[in-house]
C-alpha cells in the first residue's frame, strides 16, 4: 500500500483533552514501519505530517517530560 492509501484509511485519534480546550489539537495515526501521521484537527485536508517512529518516541519523551510547556 503506498502512502496516499496508507493515510487515506488511516486511523486518526486525537487526545481526549482536546475535547476540552476548544478542540484545538492535532490527530495522530499510526502508518506501517512505525511512523505516525500527525495533522491539524482545524485543517484535515491539508497533507500530514508524516515522522518515523524514533522521532515520534522522542516527541513523546519530550511531551512528557514538559519540554514543550509554556
Amino acid at each position: 500500500m503506498d502512502l496516499r492509501d496508507e493515510l487515506a484509511n488511516a486511523a486518526w485519534r486525537k487526545a481526549s483533552f482536546s475535547s476540552g480546550n476548544g478542540g484545538d489539537c492535532i490527530e495522530v495515526a499510526p502508518l506501517s514501519g512505525g511512523r505516525v501521521a500527525m495533522r491539524d484537527t482545524e485543517a484535515p485536508g491539508q497533507e500530514p505530517f508524516v515522522v518515523s517512529a524514533s522521532v515520534w518516541s522522542a516527541f513523546v519523551s519530550g511531551a512528557k517530560a514538559g519540554e514543550f510547556d509554556f
